[in-house]
């Protein structure tokens, strides 16, 4: 039996959470500010978010992901530029710190005179097979790849495509979806390289963490996801068959607590090494205007 002190101690604990999920809902922004994008095409550099859950982010949103930069932009649901703040995505109401936000920051920060426009498209659990042309998710009731070159090519219209970001896999990390997940990455790759019309697209993709890969079982022990391994494997092989394509990895990262998604500082941390990878990619490109 649980001691008086103890039970109190519980009793506190619960009367805490839902002042604590009302303060963090309250930091998301209520208000949007829709703005001109700038006159320039060139000097607006668009860049895709695509990917699922981990794109789309779960993070707490603290108050430095709320901050405006008049340099970071995002494309709306409406199909509007507004200055970006976090949650960037709206695939689900749960979304909340991925790593876009830090990416468009970083990438901005490395040439102030231009604007970066973030085109969020991700969506939480989706498969890389719901990333085909005409494919339709139920769980959100929606066309993730249709819907993603759609919002792209909007975008087009006011500013110039520079570059992917990919964060997917975790759907994907079953011994069966697993063996055919590079093959299928690769033709996603030259699929929207293509329907985007442009061949030399950078594209950066992400590994999976290693709290996905060591699960809990329900011995209580780790157990590794050999499937998991797979899909990294198969990311980090690309770099050698792919041009204009690099990955990050997820070293160094922690999970909400729910061996699945990145906390906050875990998806800063990813945006940051994005940028890098994106960075280093367009020493070899340019964008087509």
């Amino acid at each position: 039996m649980k001691s008086p002190r103890s039970l109190l101690l519980n009793l506190l604990l619960l009367a805490l959470l839902p002042v604590a999920g009302l303060r963090a809902q309250a930091l998301k922004p209520k208000l949007r500010q829709v703005v001109s994008p700038p006159a320039r095409k060139e000097k607006f550099q668009l860049y895709l978010l695509i990917g699922q859950s981990n794109m789309a982010g779960r993070g707490l949103v603290e108050a430095q992901d709320t901050v405006p930069n008049r340099h970071v932009l995002r494309l709306n649901p409406a199909g509007q530029w507004e200055v970006a703040k976090d949650p960037i995505h709206f695939d689900k109401p749960i979304a909340g710190i991925g790593p876009g936000l830090t990416f468009g920051r970083n990438m901005a920060a490395q040439d102030t005179s231009l604007t970066i426009g973030l085109i969020p498209c991700a969506v939480g659990g989706s498969g890389i097979d719901a990333w085909t042309p005409g494919a339709y998710f139920a769980d959100t009731k929606t066309h993730p790849y249709d819907d993603a070159l759609a919002r792209a090519k909007t975008a087009q219209l006011t500013g110039t495509l520079a570059g992917i970001v990919w964060h997917q896999g975790e759907t994907d990390s079953s011994p069966e979806k697993s063996a055919g997940y590079q093959e299928k990455l690769m033709a996603l790759i030259a699929r929207l390289r293509a329907d985007l019309q442009a061949p030399a697209l950078p594209f950066v993709a992400g590994q999976l963490p290693a709290f996905q890969i060591n699960r809990p079982g329900s011995d209580g022990q780790p157990h590794v996801n050999a499937a998991a391994i797979r899909i990294n494997e198969a990311v980090a092989g690309l770099q050698k068959q792919v041009p204009h394509y690099a990955f990050i990895t997820a070293e160094g990262t922690a999970d909400v607590g729910d061996h699945t998604h990145f906390n906050a500082v875990s998806a800063r941390l990813l945006g940051r090494r994005y940028a890098t990878a994106m960075q280093q990619l367009q020493r070899h490109y340019r964008p087509k205007k």
